[in-house]
């Protein structure tokens, strides 16, 4: 069901986060156009080698592209096609994740993507720092989660966990 995306992927990658962006983001429009986000998809995100797809019956329907840095890893983009929410996709996709990124793991999400702050606290994210949008490209407020070692396996156990701001 997972597996690393390739060249011949990289249309059906960049029409998931096009359409994904539509559904579950009409508050933050992309700030590029799709014969952009297509050309950026073929040329830079798919080469990065950080992507991982999620099939079903031999559809994408989930996209991972993540990267790491000296100071730990980066869920960059997390994406699910419309209609494929709730099937433990993006769950299977975080885990992968989680298994293959030194931690602290960190994202960006949007202030307003109430359904994605819900699912990364589920598992285990704390928000860290909140912003006003300024420093993204779309000018949405966005918040910076953060995952330490440890901080998933306390989160299953039902132990509170501590937020920082």
């Amino acid at each position: 069901m997972l597996a690393p995306a390739t060249a011949a992927d990289a249309p059906a990658v960049a029409e998931l986060l096009i359409e994904s962006r539509h559904a579950y983001l009409p508050f933050a429009p992309s700030a590029h156009l799709p014969e952009d986000v297509r050309r950026w998809v073929q040329e830079e995100l798919v080469p990065s080698g950080g992507v991982t797809v999620a099939r079903v019956d031999d559809r994408i329907v989930g996209v991972l592209a993540v990267s790491r840095e000296a100071t730990g890893g980066w869920i960059d983009q997390l994406y699910l096609l419309p209609g494929y929410p709730g099937r433990g996709i993006g769950s299977l996709l975080l885990g992968h994740a989680h298994a293959t990124l030194p931690r602290p793991i960190r994202l960006y999400t949007f202030q307003q993507n109430l359904g994605a702050r819900r699912f990364y606290e589920r598992h285990g994210y704390v928000p860290v720092a909140w912003s006003d949008g300024q420093h993204n490209q779309e000018r949405c407020p966005d918040v910076l989660y953060r995952l330490d070692a440890g901080l998933q396996a306390v989160r299953a156990t039902g132990a509170t966990v501590g937020r920082t701001a």
